[in-house]
């Protein structure tokens, strides 16, 4: 039996997945984005039952309603992790028991894309799930231990994201919303509005891209909205580009942001050698 070594020309043939974090300040237009994507191949993972703003976006939608139905949602999207024990989320067991009531995981061949909106939901539902599991009560007197339950929330949360994130070959939007804080030096400083610290802080390792969809003011007065793109920006909003294909500011178009870091790859492939004089 060979070694399964995966060359330079198979992984860059493959189709490649962008795995993106969308921040923005409630009402910006961050779901909105959700218009950019083509309709046939995207699905809206809808955690905040609050698609008023897309009801006119004729795509497939799937609604799950608590911290366990996501965790479901979560395997079926992404499939198994053969390493993880029988008992334990995402494992083979539980992507099989998952299929009995889905169906055929085929039936997501179709999609390119999953945008789930929003991790600021979700992690409420995950912190009100993970108060009433053991982790979240003292062992000695039984009350509640707060400790227990935020730090089994950011478990769970990272564990879930960076699971979908394994999907390979498809495109990730997970969506949050941006808050304006004062740090302990009265600095304002820009942060995701997750329940716990955990994820907020360990998210931008997990995705390739994290942009934020902010409105900019030129130098004349006058406003427009754009992707915020680079980590150092004069702005100070949460940003990375893994794919170093992007401007600092992009045209707040999701569907082309998600198209120009996916051929960033295919572009570095077929790149012809640069000539120097002799």
């Amino acid at each position: 039996m060979a070694l399964p070594i995966v060359t330079a020309e198979q992984r860059l043939a493959e189709r490649t997945g962008v795995k993106l974090v969308l921040l923005g300040r409630a009402g910006v237009g961050k779901t909105s984005q959700l218009k950019t994507l083509p309709e046939a191949s995207t699905l809206f993972v809808d955690l905040e039952a609050g698609d008023l703003a897309v009801k006119d976006w004729r795509g497939d939608t799937l609604r799950p309603a608590t911290w366990s139905e996501f965790r479901d949602t979560v395997v079926f999207l992404a499939g198994p992790n053969p390493a993880l024990p029988a008992d334990a989320p995402f494992s083979q067991a539980h992507f099989d028991h998952v299929c009995q009531r889905y169906g055929d995981p085929a039936q997501l061949d179709k999609y390119d894309c999953y945008f789930v909106d929003s991790l600021t939901v979700l992690a409420r539902w995950c912190l009100a799930w993970a108060k009433t599991q053991p982790q979240a009560f003292s062992e000695r007197t039984g009350k509640p231990d707060t400790r227990g339950a935020y730090g089994l929330l950011g478990a769970e949360m990272i564990g879930a994201l960076t699971h979908l994130q394994h999907a390979r070959g498809k495109h990730v939007v997970f969506v949050a919303i941006l808050d304006e804080r004062l740090d302990d030096f009265n600095r304002k400083v820009f942060l995701p509005q997750i329940e716990g610290s955990k994820t907020a802080n360990e998210l931008p390792g997990v995705v390739d891209e994290v942009v934020t969809l902010a409105e900019i003011k030129s130098e004349d007065g006058s406003a427009f909205r754009a992707f915020v793109t680079h980590t150092l920006n004069p702005y100070g909003y949460p940003a990375k580009d893994r794919s170093g294909s992007l401007d600092l500011l992009e045209p707040p178009d999701l569907g082309a942001l998600i198209a120009k870091c996916a051929a960033t790859h295919k572009t570095i492939n077929n790149q012809q050698p640069q000539r120097t004089a002799a």
